[in-house]
């Protein structure tokens, strides 16, 4: 060994360190329980636990990482091929630990708790995604693009979609408000209430949740209720083709203001409900069905 060589290159040659490779950070990132999930390097085994999570992992570029996914996630097309973990009973703690997943992502919300807390004690990192606004999606955007290695793709899409927004609050935000009634189901008649993200989509376009001031996030209402809101527009999601019965109940009430000028609106839920940038698409069709109603 050369006499006067640096002493801490002596010292990274006698413990067998190469000194031309940089030491990798390990990434650390919370999650939406306020949880930190720590890895040691980029997730490349990915287990998602929703529909909204697949979507957004495919989207920042991340999608090959997936190795297993919940039924519904059916968005994009390739996410269809990816096995999956469990039925509707929920999900399947074997088959997700013999994938070997280096990262599970769960909907807090929409995964049971008890079998979350099952993977921990497993020692799989869990990331409990909960996102509830626009906000939301694109910090989800960012911590996933964190976890693998695909922040650039993440930032990239964060930059549009939050331009997008902005485009629309700009657009539509200061206009006359519009009283809309969303109708998530017929029976029993449930609505959407303020902490719900189509009510944040309804109040882009300068519309008005005649429930908004609810505090759950899908309430039960009466037809009393959406008789004395007088709703402008009445909208619906269904994935049916036929929408006849989903709103058949306000044939009836033709004193109601939607009712009298056929005002209704039928969206795809997967670009209304789900947590995803392709909420916008569906947000742009309602701007559009309400500014129709503000200056007919």
């Amino acid at each position: 060994m050369p006499r006067h060589l640096p002493l801490f290159l002596v010292a990274l040659l006698l413990v067998g360190v190469d000194a031309s490779m940089p030491t990798r950070a390990a990434i650390v990132v919370r999650d939406d329980a306020g949880l930190e999930v720590r890895l040691e390097q980029p997730a490349r085994r990915i287990v998602s636990l929703a529909p909204h999570i697949t979507e957004l992992l495919f989207e920042i570029g991340a999608g090959n990482a997936v190795i297993g996914a919940e039924p519904y996630s059916d968005y994009p097309e390739a996410a269809k091929r990816i096995p999956r973990v469990g039925g509707l009973s929920g999900i399947d703690i074997e088959t997700i630990v013999a994938l070997k997943p280096d990262l599970v992502i769960a909907w807090q919300s929409g995964t049971s708790k008890a079998q979350i807390e099952t993977l921990a004690r497993l020692h799989i990192p869990v990331f409990r995604s909960e996102p509830h606004t626009l906000d939301d999606v694109a910090a989800t955007m960012s911590r996933f693009g964190a976890l693998t290695g695909h922040g650039d793709e993440a930032r990239a899409d964060v930059a549009r979609f939050t331009e997008r927004v902005s485009q629309l609050r700009a657009t539509y935000a200061a206009q006359t408000p519009v009283r809309v009634f969303y109708q998530v189901w017929n029976k029993p008649l449930m609505t959407v209430g303020g902490p719900q993200l189509i009510t944040q989509a309804i109040a882009l376009c300068g519309g008005r949740n005649v429930f908004g001031s609810l505090g759950a996030l899908a309430p039960t209402v009466d037809v009393e209720a959406v008789i004395a809101a007088d709703p402008q527009l009445i909208v619906t999601s269904s994935t049916r083709t036929d929408h006849t019965a989903d709103l058949a109940q306000w044939s009836g009430w033709s004193g109601v203001s939607a009712v009298r000028d056929r005002r209704y609106l039928f969206l795809d839920p997967a670009l209304i409900s789900r947590h995803t940038s392709r909420i916008l698409i569906g947000t742009d069709t309602l701007c559009r069905a309400i500014d129709a109603v503000r200056t007919k």
